[in-house]
């Protein structure tokens, strides 16, 4: 038991009957992990150069290239926005970045001056190779099994769907 689920906890070892208790509130135990689990990742992904919302693009780009056929268009950055649930303007200046690194190339799309294409550059191809060391290490220092995380992946899976659902109805 964590010191914060100890505390908390009624005298019975049950949560506490109050619906505005700490221990009760996902978004105390969502929030509590990310920052758990980014600390995990970041030691990591620092001998490859990036952050972990760096980590994230790479892994979409990757993902384009790894299903592309060849005749697939790149990804815009409206794309790349989407599928990370981010806006454009907080995924610019990463891209900008990783640019800079030599990762990825962003250019203006042929025929549509207002989207912004972003393709991986040879040595941000290059750089999955060392990537594909990151999950296995992140399973080992996580301690739980992998079918317990990939049950949890679909159970968030669900839990994002229907808050973003959720959202748009108050939007």
């Amino acid at each position: 038991m964590t010191a914060v689920s100890e505390a908390s906890a009624a005298p019975s070892g049950q949560l506490s009957a109050d619906p505005l208790a700490l221990e009760r509130q996902v978004c105390f135990a969502l929030a509590v992990s990310n920052r758990a689990v980014l600390a995990v990742y970041r030691p990591l992904l620092e001998p490859l150069g990036l952050t972990h919302p760096q980590y994230l693009v790479m892994l979409a780009l990757w993902d384009h290239q790894r299903s592309d056929s060849g005749g697939t268009p790149p990804l815009s950055v409206k794309e790349i926005a989407s599928a990370l649930q981010l806006d454009s303007a907080t995924l610019s200046p990463m891209l900008k970045r990783l640019e800079a690194l030599g990762l990825l190339t962003r250019s203006r799309r042929a025929g549509d001056e207002r989207a912004t294409d972003v393709e991986l550059t040879e040595a941000g191809i290059a750089l999955r190779e060392r990537a594909l060391a990151i999950p296995p290490a992140v399973v080992e220092r996580l301690g739980v099994d992998i079918a317990e995380l990939e049950e949890l992946h679909r159970v968030l899976t669900r839990i994002n769907v229907a808050a973003l659902a959720a959202n748009s109805l108050t939007d």
